[in-house]
């Protein structure tokens, strides 16, 4: 990619990461410091485990998960390695998904509220299981090389969308939760009387909703894909070749701006596309 799409990426994966840490930070303040803190013991505080571990992973950890494969950075880094990161950050989302899950039916049950009631529990369960039957096919199909070539190349286009559409279903999901929890525990003043904490996680809404756009930005902007290896390999052989060298003599190092710009670049490109969509 050109040195501009290329310093527009590290802006745009630096305000994304930012977005996703401070709304890590914004959750946490918010549970210790409006609410009642953290606890396991069936009551409110066993409660905020939910909005924590549901921004820290299903939020936070599922948006660098999807777009772990575009890090330029990463590019030197054999497939099945980046394929490991991105079914491992997806796994541990998951496992923090359950467990803030587990948190709010235990504390439904012990305080006698009913489970599954309302619109944002439809669509908190539903995305869930949606997420583990994502995490299932895609370990199935990509990271336990079993499967057809023509099977993996045939799910990619369902599997990316899927990908994308779980995120946004997600991030939708916890902002009806952060306004449904707003609505039900704020009584003097009420929320529609703007108190600080209503605006405080009206803060951490809008936070989510950037971090989430980034995420999305990234990962469909189709210059910003990784290279296929059999491109990689290619533009690390022209480099060894190149005039530039590194500073020890070897060959200068890889970087997304090189050798992938002008006409040439998109013809690799293209084949790369397509090379990846049947190495995935």
């Amino acid at each position: 990619m050109a040195i501009e799409d290329y310093k527009q990426f590290v802006f745009a994966f630096l305000a994304a990461v930012s977005f996703g840490l401070i709304s890590i930070i914004f959750v946490l303040t918010w549970v210790l410091h409006y609410r009642e803190g953290l606890a396991w013991d069936g009551g409110a505080s066993e409660f905020n485990w939910h909005p924590v571990l549901i921004v820290v992973g299903f939020v936070f950890l599922q948006g660098i998960a999807i777009i772990v494969y575009r890090l330029p950075w990463t590019w030197k880094c054999s497939k099945l390695i980046m394929k490991f990161a991105h079914a491992g950050l997806h796994l541990l989302a998951f496992i923090l998904a359950v467990i803030a899950f587990v948190a709010v039916f235990d504390f439904h049950n012990a305080a006698k509220i009913p489970n599954m009631y309302s619109l944002h529990s439809w669509l908190g369960l539903s995305a869930l299981l949606l997420y583990s039957l994502q995490l299932v096919l895609g370990i199935g199909l990509y990271l336990i090389p079993v499967a057809p070539v023509q099977w993996r190349a045939a799910f990619m286009p369902l599997h990316v969308y899927s990908g994308l559409f779980i995120f946004t279903a997600v991030i939708a999901t916890a902002l009806m939760g952060l306004t449904e929890k707003l609505i039900f525990a704020l009584n003097n003043p009420k929320y529609k009387d703007s108190p600080p904490e209503g605006t405080f996680v009206n803060v951490l809404g809008l936070l989510l909703v950037a971090f989430g756009a980034l995420i999305l930005w990234i990962a469909t902007r189709p210059h910003w894909k990784r290279p296929s290896e059999q491109a990689l390999l290619s533009l690390l052989s022209s480099s060894s070749e190149d005039p530039a060298q590194g500073p020890a003599g070897g060959p200068a190092p890889l970087r997304p701006a090189d050798g992938l710009a002008g006409e040439g670049a998109e013809d690799l490109r293209r084949r790369s596309t397509k090379q990846s969509d049947m190495d995935d």
